[in-house]
Formats: structure tokens, C-alpha cells, sequence
């Protein structure tokens, strides 16, 4: 009976690190959108007024910054999740806003292979929240980062960069 008991507690300790190691990767993945959806993205150059919040809501601008690049193509295209559903994209140093209820929400950027960054906001009607994605890539280390950003910078980096406009693709 003791080889037994000591089988069905190995097991169970198998199967029970499986689900462990499955869990956490969900529940970081709850901000992000279905990975197979893709998006058009045209950067619009022509200045913009920033936007005020809809009655009830509030509204997320979300700002690449990059710094200096030098790409051709697509590189830079990070997608941002807003609660588990993509709501844009921004590429080659740009910008977009995003409106959202009041509330508890999941912030995700997403860049490709194992680039995710996460944030989390507490939204208030009436509100404007800024967050800045940026990479630092050398040749034998990279860090992917999504943070809040201070209003003034953030405003000057929406005067200098494009906005960015992106579709689903059907």
C-alpha cells in the first residue's frame, strides 16, 4: 500500500505543477487580445488636438517611444490589449487614444515572440491617462517596457510623433 500512496502523491505533484505553471501564464496574458489578430496601421503626420474624455468615460493614450530608429517596414509594431482584446497598434515612434469605462483595467503591449509588457489602471470618467512602450535592445540583452508617463512629456511626445491609425485586417 506505501508504493502505492507514494505513485498517486507523485502524480498528483505532476499534475499538479502542470496546471501551476499553465495558471500564472493565463492570468498574465488577461490584458492582451487573441494572437492571431492582425491590424493595418497607416501613421497619420498632420497635427492633432489632444482629445477629451466622453461623458463617462475615460481616455488612454498610448505613445511609442523609441527614440532614434532606423527600420524599414514594420519593425516596432507593438500591439496594445486593453482587457483581454486588442484595441491598436503603434509603430515607428507614434501614438493612438483609446476611450474606456470607469474602472479596474488590464493593460497589455505586445511586440512579437516574448516581448509583452503589462500595466494595470484604475480609470476615472473624465480622466486622460498616458502610457509609453519602449524598447532597449543591444546585441546580447533586450527589455520591453509599458509604463505610466507624466502628463507634460507625454503631450510633448504626442506633438512631435504621428499619430497611428490601425484596422483589423478581416
Amino acid at each position: 500500500m506505501g508504493k502505492y500512496m507514494k505513485s498517486v502523491v507523485v502524480l498528483m505533484f505532476l499534475v499538479l505543477s502542470a496546471f501551476a505553471q499553465n495558471e500564472p501564464w493565463a492570468t498574465v496574458m488577461e490584458g492582451c487580445g487573441p494572437k492571431d489578430k492582425t491590424f493595418d496601421v497607416k501613421l497619420d503626420r498632420s497635427k492633432h488636438a489632444l482629445a477629451q474624455p466622453d461623458s463617462g468615460k475615460a481616455l488612454v493614450y498610448f505613445i511609442q517611444d523609441f527614440g532614434e530608429i532606423a527600420c524599414i517596414g514594420k519593425c516596432g509594431t507593438t500591439r496594445i490589449g486593453l482587457d483581454g482584446d486588442w484595441v491598436g497598434v503603434i509603430q515607428h515612434n507614434s501614438y493612438f487614444s483609446a476611450a474606456v469605462d470607469a474602472g479596474e483595467h488590464h493593460v497589455c503591449a505586445y511586440m512579437g515572440g516574448q516581448r509583452l509588457a503589462f500595466a494595470h489602471l484604475t480609470a476615472e470618467a473624465g480622466k486622460v491617462y498616458y502610457f509609453r512602450t519602449r524598447d532597449f535592445t543591444r546585441i546580447n540583452q533586450g527589455v520591453f517596457d509599458l509604463d505610466a508617463l507624466d502628463e507634460d512629456e507625454a503631450k510633448y511626445l504626442i506633438y512631435i510623433y504621428p499619430l497611428a491609425v490601425s484596422h483589423p485586417k478581416p
